[in-house]
Formats: C-alpha cells, sequence, structure tokens
C-alpha cells in the first residue's frame, strides 16, 4: 500500500469540502483528464463520479466510487483502473495547530489489482500520489485563503 500524507493550510471543514467537489477531483487526481458529472447525493456512499482518464490521446471514461464516508474526517473510495482492476483509495483528516493533514493511503481494490500492486507499483504511486496531494494542497489553500466555496 502506498502512504502520502501533506498538512494544508486551511480547517478540515474547508479541506472537506474540496474533497466533498466531484468537479474539482480532475483538478488535482494525477491521470484523471476530465469531469463528466456526478451522481445525484455525491459524496454519500454508493455515488459515483465520472470521470475520463488517460495519458495524452489515450483516454478512457470511467468512474470512482464512493465506499464509505465519514463527513469531515475520512472518505474511501474505490477508483476503476481497467483493464488492472480497481484501486482503494482512502483520504483521512486530521486537524493540526497549522491546519490540517491529509493522510492518503492507495492500495489494490480486488483480486485483480492485488496481482499488478507489488512493491515496485507502490513505489510509482507514492511519487504519483506526492503530485496528486501537492495539487489539493493548491486548490484547498488557495480557496480557504480567497473565501471561494468548493461547489
Amino acid at each position: 500500500m502506498a502512504t502520502n500524507e501533506t498538512v494544508v493550510d486551511a480547517t478540515v471543514a474547508e479541506t472537506f469540502r474540496v474533497l466533498s467537489t466531484a468537479r474539482l477531483y480532475p483538478e488535482w487526481v494525477v491521470g484523471a483528464k476530465a469531469y463528466r458529472g456526478e451522481d445525484p447525493g455525491f459524496p454519500a456512499v454508493g455515488t459515483r463520479l465520472h470521470h475520463t482518464v488517460g495519458i495524452g490521446p489515450l483516454t478512457l471514461d470511467d468512474n470512482t466510487e464512493v465506499l464509505e464516508l465519514d463527513p469531515g474526517r475520512r472518505i474511501v473510495l474505490q477508483a476503476r483502473t481497467r483493464p488492472l482492476g480497481t484501486a482503494r483509495v482512502q483520504l483521512r483528516l486530521e486537524p493540526t495547530p497549522r491546519g490540517t493533514r491529509i493522510v492518503m493511503d492507495e492500495g489494490p481494490g480486488d483480486a485483480v489489482s492485488r496481482l499488478v500492486f507489488n512493491p515496485l507499483a507502490d513505489l510509482l504511486l507514492r511519487g504519483r500520489n506526492v503530485e496528486a496531494l501537492r495539487r489539493l494542497k493548491r486548490i484547498v489553500e488557495t480557496q480557504s485563503r480567497s473565501g471561494t466555496p468548493a461547489a
């Protein structure tokens, strides 16, 4: 499992507001190219974010489902990574004196994915998720400073 973390200069509520805004995911998730919509009620458990993923001209329309939700504290997502299976991504929020610590854990989401996830894949995911958290931090802090709501 790949684990990364960062601290953002924003409250837990401000940070969770960004995580609850489906249209922002392609702005911080590395590999996501476009937002295509969301199920009503996102991020309620069972709802999906619809997006396009890919590199260059190679793209695929896919979705990410909310598996668990503890509002303001934690969201667990199952991201489809066809044809390789699924990834289980957990984002935990913890208040700190400086703002909010975001801890991101990513690992296999199904039996097929367990064949692909290995120490080398974890290393690559850690690198990708460093960039994802850097982008997420920028979005959260920009919205926090400007007072602009995410939704």
